[in-house]
Formats: structure tokens, sequence, C-alpha cells
């Protein structure tokens, strides 16, 4: 609606802290974004952003500003969504906060096939930092959140919950190739590439080594889960996966994929749920509903 597109452009500022790059995603001219925020602040009699050389940054009246304008977002998205079912258009926005190990394989696949019933639903998916992206469902900024070791459980209303074992990832022919299960003391003698801190894989992997008295020293760090899998076909690198971001086809890229013998410590934890207290809209109370039944059936 007309009234609610000055809102978008005051979310996308925000989100992108850039006049010139919001103006760009919003296909308007900065000169002409300008005006419309001039205008806005006209209104309300004060300045929503403090303007820096480095780009534009909500003061304490934008962040009251966007607290509502997300949450109006938020409500037209669920009203759009039901009547949207109502007409059978079954049509709707959903945005996805996730961390890295939902990201490669799993969500591009249920988005994929979730597009097949539903052409008419758009999504974002926006990747966050571990504990990030559950905090994100406070201001509706996102509408559903899939997070691996979760930090801030609170707030979070699970739909689904479950463990997700590790497995180790090396090449062929590397020297421990052929072993049925590994322990992380037979790892450690080899460089290791591993998820930076605070990845939640690299927390269990952590609690793992300390169990036995060991503390990882890693080769390569990255928080880049492609850049580990190529790393993995060095001949003598080890690196780590969890089923759910484990590569389709190991065999083809030369590795394999080793079960980790954890010594007692729990398997890390992968949660999807939203925001407690809050009705979805229609899209995306489907869509939660779909990969709580996928991940249920793939990974009990």
């Amino acid at each position: 609606m007309r009234h609610m597109q000055v809102l978008k452009y005051i979310e996308k500022i925000s989100r992108t802290g850039s006049l010139r790059s919001a103006a760009e995603e919003l296909g308007i001219t900065p000169s002409a974004l300008n005006r419309r925020i001039l205008g806005v602040e006209e209104e309300l009699g004060v300045e929503i952003f403090e303007r820096h050389p480095s780009g534009l940054r909500p003061n304490i009246a934008g962040e009251i500003l966007l607290k509502h304008i997300r949450d109006q977002m938020a409500d037209m998205e669920r009203v759009k969504s039901r009547i949207a079912d109502l007409s059978g258009m079954r049509a709707g926005h959903i945005n996805i906060a996730t961390t890295r190990e939902m990201a490669p394989y799993f969500l591009p696949d249920l988005i994929k096939t979730h597009l097949v019933d539903f052409p008419a639903v758009t999504f974002s998916v926006n990747l966050h930092e571990r504990g990030e992206a559950e905090n994100s469902l406070l201001d509706n900024s996102n509408d559903i959140a899939f997070v691996f070791q979760p930090m801030h459980l609170q707030n979070l209303q699970t739909v689904y919950a479950g463990h997700q074992d590790i497995f180790v990832v090396i090449s062929q022919d590397h020297p421990l190739a052929g072993q049925e299960a590994l322990y992380i003391y037979d790892c450690i003698d080899f460089p290791l590439v591993l998820p930076k801190r605070p990845e939640g894989i690299r927390q269990v992997l952590d609690e793992i080594a300390a169990k036995v008295g060991l503390t990882l020293a890693p080769t390569v760090e990255s928080n880049s889960l492609e850049l580990l899998r190529l790393m993995s076909q060095n001949r003598r690198a080890v690196s780590f996966c969890l089923p759910i971001n484990r590569h389709p086809d190991l065999d083809r890229a030369g590795l394999l994929a080793i079960p980790l013998k954890t010594r007692g410590v729990p398997a890390g934890l992968l949660v999807g749920g939203h925001l407690k207290g809050r009705t979805l809209p229609v899209a995306a109370a489907r869509f939660l509903e779909t990969a709580n039944k996928t991940l249920a059936m793939r990974f009990s």
C-alpha cells in the first residue's frame, strides 16, 4: 500500500546504513529518497537519522519509529497472507533468519520445493552470526529463525528441535580413511580446518576436545563453510560438518564423512521457531510447518 512505501524506505536505509545503497536497492535516486526522509522528519518535528561521513544511523527517535515500522510491516504481511489465502492466491513474503549451517543445502532445497506448490510466495533469507538470529525476531524484522546451538531461547517459540551429530570430513586417500568412526584425538595430528568461534559446530568441537584435555589448534579458520569444504580436499586436512550441511555429493568431490565419537558431549541442537506470542502470517506459518515436518523426517 502507498502509505507503507515511505516506511519501507526508512527501514531500508536503517538496514543498509547508506542513502545511496538504499536508493539503489529501491530503484530511486538518492536525492528523491533524501527528500522523502526530510519530509518525514519535518512531519515528526525531529530528525530520525544521525548523519555521519560513513552513512546514516537511526537515532533514538529513529529507533522508536523503526520499531513501529517493523510492527506495521509484519502486521501488513499477515493481513496480505490471510487475504491471499481467502482468494486462493496463497501468496505472502517470508523473512527467515538463519545461521550458516542451514544455508548451503537444506534451506535452498526446501524453498525450491515449497515454491512448486506456492509460486506466489517470496522469501528473504538473512544470514546471522550465532546468537543474533533468534534475537532478530524481537523487532519483527524476521518471521522465522533456524539456529544451530541457539544462545537465546527465552523468546523463541520452538517448533522444531533436533540434535545434529558431527562428522569428520577428509579426502578419500587420507591416512584416516577406512575408519568406521573417529575420536577427536585421532584428528589433532593433522591440519585442522575449523569454523571460527562462535559458530555452533566450533563450540561443540571445543567441548569435545576439552573433555579429553585437548585444545584445538586450527591450521585454517573461516566462517565460510564452502571454503572449509574445499580445504578438506587437501590430502591431509581434517574438517567437520553436520548432517544438515553435509555436501550431497561427497564422493564426486573425493571426500568422506566419518562419524565423530563425542565422549559423552551432547550433540549440538538445531532449532526452528518464531517469536513467542506472535501470530505468524499464513505463508510463514505454512512454511515453518513444512520445515518442521521435513527436518523431523530427515533427521529423526
